[in-house]
């Protein structure tokens, strides 16, 4: 895949010619402009880093730490660790800035530059163009012998994670330990292995794990959908389990599993929170485009605003902060708790699900069945680089005049029975396209009727 630069970070395959693949040299080269735009920013030079469990993780961490030891940067090593972990231990230990290395849900042979400011945030476009900016130009200077940065290693960023998440006033901790919960983790042989069992075990709830390896082999797929977790679906059918959980490699989306073997899905874990939050703590309630309809239809049974953003973290988190959100996230299972931090987390989102299957005595199944139904298509268009999409969104827009839309990101269409919406993917060079309507047969055919619009 070639290097792809946006507001996710620099994402790419390992190998290859420098410039078009993740490739040592544009690692240093793009770390460099991170450091060059972090003193600039004036903020403190110290950055955390953490990684997923990928087998190229060790080469990526030492390049990214050593670079910005030599733009006299101190670095705090977390080692293997969660998205959401090293968000908190940027805060935790007053850095500047973290680098999350993690490609999130792609496959083993990705990985991924994460920038995140002083907040624990990703970086924002505007600071991204600047970054990248830097790296054009070759505005990059090293430092002296004398002037390098120091490098450690900490262990326990992981712990104080836990503790917030044990801590947070929503968490019923006691509720969940006396429900005596069974699940059953899909940790796709990263650090959702060492990660969420801990959590589980603070919580009284017994955990099974599966693909439990921090090898970063992924035993499958490592997208947490439900053609790649037939696995937990079936070990969900043994009797006694209570939920089935899968998360992507970096452990910031959440997937989920009832009992039988019945899909809930990354979509409905959002709907799951806000349905337990809202009861609690009622307010705004933010997701993205890309995200179903339940969220809102949630939203609406307690007589919350609902709020839609451009899809992306950085962008969810803006405009939860511009509506004051008392919850949020993305409908690919990314749970976003501004009481703990403004980042996707698996492991509030974990916490949060048990509260209420705890505090409701309901099962995830009945929850669900609570909940409107809608099914999502999830598709795809693959492009060149060249592709014209300003092109073809002129060409739906032409075909369905009528139609309600959005272009606040791609191009967006509801319909009364459901929507379409259409957007150049922030990590791959394709063109998504994502329907949602009552039955999956409908969903299929709002995608198709769009989908053959594109090229």
């Amino acid at each position: 895949m070639p290097l792809k630069k946006s507001i996710s970070g620099f994402r790419g395959t390992i190998g290859g010619k420098p410039g078009t693949n993740l490739t040592p040299e544009d690692i240093v080269t793009n770390v460099a402009g991170y450091a060059a735009w972090l003193k600039e920013s004036g903020a403190p030079p110290l950055v955390v880093i953490g990684r997923d469990g990928r087998p190229s993780g060790s080469v990526v961490s030492a390049l990214t730490a050593a670079t910005l030891q030599s733009m006299g940067i101190d670095v705090i090593d977390c080692g293997y660790a969660t998205t959401p972990t090293v968000e908190m231990a940027v805060t935790h230990f007053g850095a500047g800035g973290g680098i999350i290395l993690s490609a999130s849900h792609n496959p083993v042979a990705y990985n991924a530059l994460k920038l995140l400011n002083a907040r624990g945030e990703f970086i924002s476009h505007e600071a991204g163009q600047d970054l990248m900016a830097k790296v054009a130009a070759g505005d990059i200077t090293y430092v002296t012998v004398d002037q390098l940065g120091s490098l450690r290693t900490d262990t326990t960023a992981l712990q104080h994670h836990l503790d917030a998440v044990l801590g947070h006033p929503l968490v019923e901790a006691e509720a969940i330990k006396a429900a005596k919960f069974s699940v059953v983790l899909d940790a796709v042989n990263s650090v959702g292995a060492v990660s969420i069992p801990p959590l589980c075990e603070a919580l009284g709830v017994t955990c099974e794990i599966m693909n439990g390896e921090l090898s970063g082999q992924f035993a499958h797929n490592p997208e947490p959908l439900p053609q790649h977790l037939e696995g937990l679906m079936e070990a969900m059918k043994s009797p006694g389990k209570d939920l089935g959980i899968a998360v992507d490699p970096d452990v910031d989306r959440l997937a989920l599993v009832g009992p039988g073997g019945r899909w809930i899905g990354e979509e409905y874990t959002l709907a799951t929170v806000a349905d337990y939050v809202l009861q609690r703590e009622p307010g705004p309630v933010v997701s993205n485009l890309s995200s179903s309809r339940c969220v809102a239809d949630v939203a609406a049974r307690y007589g919350q605003p609902y709020y839609a953003s451009a899809v992306g973290e950085v962008n969810v988190v803006n405009k939860m902060k511009a509506v004051s959100a008392t919850i949020g996230g993305e409908g690919n299972g990314g749970i976003i708790d501004p009481r703990l931090h403004y980042g996707r987390d698996s492991l509030i989102g974990l916490a949060l699900v048990l509260s209420h299957l705890a505090t409701s005595g309901q099962s995830i199944n009945a929850l669900r069945d609570s909940y409107p139904h809608y099914e999502m298509v999830k598709d795809k268009v693959d492009v060149d680089a060249d592709f014209d999409l300003s092109a073809a969104f002129a060409r739906v827009k032409e075909q369905f005049p009528d139609v309600k839309r959005s272009e606040i990101d791609g191009l967006k269409l509801d319909f009364p029975d459901g929507w379409v919406h259409l957007r150049a993917s922030n990590t791959e060079p394709i063109v998504r396209v994502y329907s949602e309507a009552p039955t999956a047969e409908r969903a299929r055919e709002l995608a198709a009727g769009v989908k053959g619009l594109v090229y």
